[in-house]
């Protein structure tokens, strides 16, 4: 606050696809530059300085989880306020915001699984307060679909997984239902006991809904976000599957109704995943990247992906681009399969849609083309295009045995 001392985030680039942000400080000339948080393991985001300038408050995501911490300048952490999150509307994407006051009060955004963010306060060693329920005049009439937090081994390797299974409303153990599994973007992201209304909207619709952390998700420190450099889509395969086969396990799904669906990397794995197995009754890839070729060339962030995400160029390294692209399994293709992308994406060109959508075509899979006008990568940054969107998923589904309005 003095002007003597500068906070900032930044990593070692190593040139690998996930990277954990660090916080630094340093003197204003740039001297004695130092990291706070080496040992860490988690993004830092929102460095704030006290009023007094002994610590700095951020926000970070652990686990699925975001929450506000504090650190003094050498080094001593502690948990300001957990629960953070509830920006992010449609998918239960991790997300919030915070302000500090001069007295070291934190107000944020609070964070449920079943309303979308309201404003809380607290101070380290203090409980937290919610200050408003902006929503409860609205949610207070609907039932909404409960969040069970669980975890599952992968069969690749053993690995802890984390995810969230969303039951209907009114549900009942001893019968069986569909299963939906929505898989998020990124691939260097993470889902958590957020409120999203696409999700709430499957599980009205009459569907377990199914959301995982596979390996590449953030919040679970370096190894395992990175332990898809260069190997996506891979083992985040396995992953997803068993998932799928855990929530099998307990008996109320019907083994005949899956259904997969995400976006943006989540649509890359949807379209990966109709390519290496065939239990799934109809997908929906949203904004997928079908050929890491042509992305690499006609996407917005094209320096990033080709530097970070891939270990060459293209026309040198063809094979790799293709090997990971689910246009080269095509052949393997059974499934009923929409796509789905803004006519305004730059960050998934409706051009590597189209591409799967004539490629099944021409195997005579059946499939459809959506483009979403007037939308950009955030497909449904718009509650009318979030509606749409949800309505052809569901459509899509139901079409191939998934649940009628009358059921």
């Amino acid at each position: 606050p003095d002007g003597s001392t500068i906070a900032y985030t930044g990593f070692d680039d190593r040139e690998q696809g996930y990277q954990v942000t660090k916080l630094y400080v340093m003197n204003r000339d740039g001297t004695n530059a130092r990291v706070l948080t080496d040992d860490f393991g988690h993004d830092v985001q929102n460095p704030t300085f006290t009023a007094n300038g002994e610590r700095i408050v951020f926000q970070y995501v652990d686990e699925g989880s975001t929450k506000i911490g504090r650190i003094t300048l050498d080094g001593d952490r502690q948990v300001v306020a957990e629960n953070v999150g509830g920006t992010s509307i449609g998918r239960p994407y991790t997300s919030g915001s915070f302000s500090l006051a001069a007295n070291r009060r934190v107000a944020y955004t609070h964070a449920t699984t079943q309303r979308p963010a309201d404003v809380a306060v607290s101070r380290a060693g203090q409980s937290s307060r919610v200050l408003t329920s902006l929503n409860d005049d609205l949610f207070d009439q609907i039932e909404m679909g409960s969040v069970e937090e669980f975890t599952y081994e992968s069969s690749y390797d053993g690995k802890t997984i984390e995810g969230w299974i969303v039951t209907p409303p009114g549900f009942d153990s001893s019968k069986e239902y569909p299963l939906m599994l929505e898989i998020h973007g990124g691939p260097f992201a993470s889902y958590g006991p957020y409120f999203a209304a696409e999700v709430q909207l499957y599980a009205a619709a009459g569907y377990v809904v199914l959301y995982t952390n596979p390996r590449g998700s953030t919040s679970y420190g370096q190894e395992f976000g990175n332990a898809i450099h260069h190997d996506y889509p891979g083992n985040d395969f396995d992953d997803l599957m068993s998932g799928v086969d855990a929530v099998l396990e307990r008996g109320y799904v019907d083994e005949d109704r899956l259904y997969v669906t995400g976006g943006s990397g989540g649509g890359v794995l949807t379209s990966w995943i109709v390519g290496h197995t065939d239990r799934f009754r109809a997908a929906v890839a949203a904004k997928p990247v079908i050929n890491w070729y042509s992305w690499v060339l006609t996407a917005d962030m094209y320096p990033y992906g080709a530097k970070y995400w891939f270990p060459g160029m293209p026309w040198n390294r063809r094979d790799h681009y293709m090997d990971r692209s689910p246009l080269s399994h095509v052949d393997n293709v059974t499934t009923p399969t929409m796509l789905m992308t803004g006519a305004d994406d730059y960050r998934t060109p409706m051009s590597e849609s189209e591409q799967f959508y004539q490629a099944l075509q021409l195997r005579e899979v059946e499939t459809a083309l959506v483009r979403v006008p007037a939308a950009s990568h955030s497909i449904a940054a718009r509650p009318s295009h979030l509606a749409a969107k949800v309505a052809h998923v569901l459509e899509w589904f139901q079409r191939h045995g998934g649940p009628s309005t009358d059921e």
